[in-house]
């Protein structure tokens, strides 16, 4: 959408708000907003000023000026507010120099896609995450210096079969891991997930399929087209956006929370990715499961630079306990044809256009610009440098023999080992400019600090532990 046809858009709808979005380090989105009367063609030339010191992880308040840059074709009109407002997504731009800001994650995005053409290796770099979400009739927690808790309240989850509900209690519920996937009235989120659909594919986001997921308590995956990486990056907003704003308007609640609840299966962000050049898929070839050198090296810098990837990919302290060896998490550094257990799949297709890479060990609470951004470097890294990933992996990794499982690396166990390796392993990630040290340090002291908080908070599991010790 150009710009002339975004006032069109404003004139012919009767606008009365524009909402300016961006993304801040963690991946939530922020916004701004301004009347119809304060919006005309120059705020896409001269953009909305912000102050930057604001958000966590950015500038000081010494430095703290920052412009918005709407970009045009990104324009679509809120499905969830009550006067017509039209959203546009922004670049960060720091006024100094006229520059992506380097701390904005949309920027960033756009580094790793032209350092990817300057590289010479590729020209596009697709990407298809599949983030799985929970709706929850309600949720409480607390922590406080009297006591702390969570209490997920949920019709639909397994331990409700014994609750009182107004109406009655049906019985038609998924048991524990046996959300995958039963028709109404066990699953009774169908409806929910079908209006999150039309209103996405209002919003320009093609979705593909959508249905329950393993777990009980309303675990559910709505299924996205690919794109190239910003665009599906800001899909990616769009559509978590999209998934808690239907949740709330039907009076339930949805989290992206990789681990809510204890017993039953985390919520990953599986993420395909391929490379391509001149219109062609680089990852398609005659070795295994149809790849190429290409694809193998890019698996190989993957798994390579896994456990740094991981305090992008995985960037929350609750990841880690989605990511726990012997329970059907992707925690191990191999790849495999078909093979779910391991932490690299090549799906199974019927042509080398659609030939991809899919890495299991990502999550939904990553922000994707930053985690497509990252997954890309690694691969470029393993492509330059001829990383050969080693045989694929045939077995079930979930249930090796213990000398046979010890010889398979893993990813990390916690963000705190995360951060680290991040820091120790960072050069790949900040070739042509894409991450910038800078970058990296500020992410690792604002990451820090969540780890500091729930090391400094007491668990009620630690009551059972070592209480009466």
């Amino acid at each position: 959408m150009s710009v002339a046809n975004v006032m069109k858009l404003v004139a012919e709808n009767d606008i009365k708000f524009v909402d300016f979005r961006f993304t801040d380090t963690r991946g939530k989105e922020q916004h701004v907003t301004v009347p119809v009367s304060h919006f005309d063609e120059d705020k896409f030339t001269e953009g909305h000023a912000f102050d930057g010191s604001s958000i966590a992880g950015w500038k000081g308040i010494q430095a703290s000026d920052m412009q918005l840059m709407p970009d045009a074709s990104t324009a679509y009109i809120d499905p969830f507010f009550d006067e017509p407002t039209l959203v546009l997504t922004c670049d960060v731009v720091d006024p100094t120099d006229g520059k992506g800001y380097d701390r904005d994650p949309r920027s960033l995005a756009k580094r790793a896609e032209a350092y990817l053409k300057s590289s010479g290796l590729g020209d596009t770099a697709y990407f298809g995450p599949e983030p799985e979400f929970f709706i929850f009739d309600s949720v409480q927690w607390d922590a406080t210096m009297g006591g702390s808790f969570v209490k997920i309240n949920s019709e639909e989850a397994a331990w409700s079969s014994g609750e009182k509900f107004e109406g009655g209690n049906t019985g038609h519920r998924p048991g524990v891991k046996g959300g995958y996937f039963p028709v109404p009235p066990v699953d009774s989120l169908h409806d929910i997930r079908s209006a999150m659909v039309l209103t996405l594919e209002e919003l320009g986001v093609p979705v593909e399929v959508h249905h329950h997921e393993v777990a009980t308590a309303g675990q559910c995956e709505i299924g996205t087209k690919f794109a190239t990486l910003v665009q599906r990056a800001d899909w990616t907003q769009i559509l978590k956006y999209v998934v808690t704003n239907t949740a709330h308007a039907y009076g339930k609640t949805a989290t992206f929370m990789p681990k809510p609840m204890f017993g039953d299966n985390g919520s990953g962000m599986h993420v395909h990715q391929s490379v391509w050049k001149d219109g062609k898929n680089l990852f398609a070839g005659n070795g295994y499961a149809g790849l190429s050198d290409f694809a193998l090296y890019y698996i190989g810098g993957i798994i390579k630079h896994a456990r740094a990837l991981n305090a992008i990919t995985n960037p929350g302290t609750n990841s880690y306990k989605r990511l726990v060896p012997h329970y059907e998490a992707p925690v191990k550094l191999a790849y495999s044809a078909k093979n779910r257990s391991a932490a690299i799949r090549i799906p199974f297709v019927h042509s080398d256009k659609a030939r991809r890479v899919e890495a299991r060990f990502p999550d939904p609470i990553a922000n994707p610009y930053l985690a497509f951004s990252a997954l890309l470097m690694a691969g470029l890294d393993g492509v330059q440098n001829k990383i050969h990933p080693g045989e694929p992996a045939t077995k079930d990794l979930y249930h090796l023999p213990p000398e046979e499982d010890a010889l398979i690396p893993t990813v990390c166990s916690s963000l705190e080992q995360a951060l680290e390796y991040l820091d120790k392993d960072r050069e790949f990630l900040t070739r042509g400019g894409v991450f910038t040290d800078d970058w990296i340090d500020s992410y690792i002291v604002l990451k820090m600090e969540e780890v500091t908080k729930l090391r400094q908070t007491p668990h009620p599991v630690e009551f059972g532990l070592y209480y009466s010790c």
